[in-house]
C-alpha cells in the first residue's frame, strides 16, 4: 500500500483550477443525537455544492461557529473552504453552543464528574455523519478537527474507517507519549492524592471561560508585542463575542463567562500522560497531520508517533506550520492562515 510522508521542507506545488463563483450561504440544522439535538451549520456556495461533505470539529472550549465561522474578514475557515467549492458543515458537540446540554451543566460544577467525554462526542459525530450520508448521498465524509476536535475526529475515524475519506488532525494531541508542559503529570489537572488521575473534584463537570481567558493563551503564543500586527483585532473581538453568545447564561456572570464541559480536559490529561484513547492503526482515511510551530496544545512528538501508527492509511502527509500559533486559522494570512488553507484545499481535493 502506497504511503507518502512529506515534511514542511517540501512545499506543495499544485496548480488549482479557478475557484467557483457564487455567494456563501448558511443553513442551520438540528440533528437528533443520542442525548438530544445537535446543532450543525452548513456553509456552501448558493449555486450548490455536490462534493463530499467536510465536517469541522471544534476544540475543548469554544464551540463550532465561534471557532470556524466568524462574520468578519479572515474569521471563517468554513466560508473560505466553501468559496473553494467544498460543502462544509460545522458541528457543536453536546454541551456546546447550540446543541442540547446535559443536566450536569445546569448544576454547580462540583456536583458532577467531568461532562462530555470523548466517547460521547464520538457518538455525536456518528449521529451527524449518518445524517450527512443520508442527505448528501455520499458514503464517506471528510473530517477536519482542531485541537481536541482532532482527537475526536481521529477517534471516530478509527472506529468507522469505512465512513471517512479524508482526515485532518490540526494541532491535536495523540496518546502513547508521556509528558506535557501544562496538561500532564504535575499540572493542575492531576489529582495530588492520586498521581496519574484527573482531578475530578477540583474541575467538576464544567469550567467557566471568560473573554480575557480566551485571549490570554493566544496572546502569550504570539511572539510580537503588538498582537494586532499578528492577529486582526476584529477577529479576536468576534471570537470572544461569539464564544460568549454561544451560552445563554453568559451574561448572568460577572465578568460574562460561558460553560465549557471538562470531559475534554480529562481526555487531554490522559493523552498527555501517554494513554492511547484511540488507535490510529485502525484508520484507513487519507490523513493530513498539521502542527503549528508555536502550538501549546499538541507536542512535537505527537506528529512522528501518530504518523508511525498510520500504517493502514491510504496516504499520509505531515506538515509543520513555521512560525504559526495554535490559532493559525484565525491569525493573519502571513502567519499560518494562508498556508493552512492551501494545505487543506489541496488535501481535501
Amino acid at each position: 500500500m502506497l504511503k507518502t510522508i512529506l515534511t514542511l521542507a517540501l512545499a506543495a506545488s499544485v496548480t488549482h483550477a479557478p475557484p467557483p463563483s457564487g455567494q456563501v450561504v448558511r443553513k442551520d440544522w438540528k440533528v437528533r443525537g443520542e442525548a438530544g439535538d445537535l446543532a450543525v451549520r452548513e456553509v456552501r456556495l448558493d449555486r450548490g455544492a455536490r462534493g463530499r461533505p467536510v465536517l469541522l470539529l471544534h476544540g475543548a472550549r469554544v464551540p463550532g461557529v465561534a471557532s470556524f465561522d466568524l462574520p468578519v474578514p479572515g474569521g471563517s475557515l468554513a466560508a473560505d473552504l466553501a468559496r473553494r467549492g467544498f460543502r462544509v458543515f460545522v458541528l457543536d458537540a453536546r454541551g456546546y453552543g447550540g446543541s442540547d446540554r446535559p443536566p450536569a451543566l445546569d448544576a454547580p460544577p462540583s456536583a458532577n464528574p467531568p461532562a462530555v467525554t470523548g466517547d460521547e462526542v464520538v457518538r455525536d459525530i456518528a449521529s451527524v455523519v449518518d445524517r450527512l450520508r443520508a442527505t448528501t448521498r455520499h458514503d464517506r465524509v471528510d473530517l477536519v478537527g482542531w485541537a481536541t476536535g482532532g482527537h475526536w475526529a481521529g477517534w471516530y475515524a478509527s472506529e468507522h474507517p469505512d465512513r471517512v475519506e479524508h482526515l485532518v488532525l490540526y494541532n491535536s494531541l495523540y496518546g502513547a507519549v508521556d509528558g506535557h508542559p501544562t496538561l500532564g503529570r504535575g499540572s493542575d489537572l492531576e489529582d495530588p492524592d492520586r498521581p496519574g488521575h484527573f482531578d475530578d473534584a477540583r474541575h467538576g463537570a464544567y469550567r467557566i471561560a471568560t473573554g480575557p481567558g480566551l485571549l490570554a493563551g493566544w496572546d502569550a503564543s504570539i511572539p510580537w508585542d503588538d498582537k494586532d500586527r499578528w492577529r486582526d483585532p476584529r477577529v479576536a473581538a468576534a471570537y470572544v463575542e461569539h464564544a460568549l453568545a454561544s451560552d445563554p447564561t453568559s451574561a448572568d456572570r460577572e465578568p460574562p463567562g460561558f460553560r465549557a464541559p471538562t470531559g475534554a480536559l480529562e481526555d487531554s490529561f490522559r493523552l498527555a500522560i501517554g494513554e492511547r484513547l484511540w488507535d490510529a492503526r485502525r484508520i484507513t482515511a487519507r490523513t493530513l497531520v498539521v502542527r503549528a510551530e508555536h502550538d501549546f496544545w499538541s507536542r512535537a512528538e505527537d506528529v512522528p508517533t501518530l504518523v508511525a501508527d498510520l500504517g493502514r492509511a491510504q496516504d499520509v502527509r505531515a506538515v509543520r506550520l513555521a512560525g504559526a500559533t495554535h490559532w493559525a486559522h484565525l491569525d493573519r494570512p502571513a502567519h499560518g492562515r494562508d498556508r493552512l488553507l492551501r494545505e487543506l484545499t489541496t488535501w481535501l481535493s
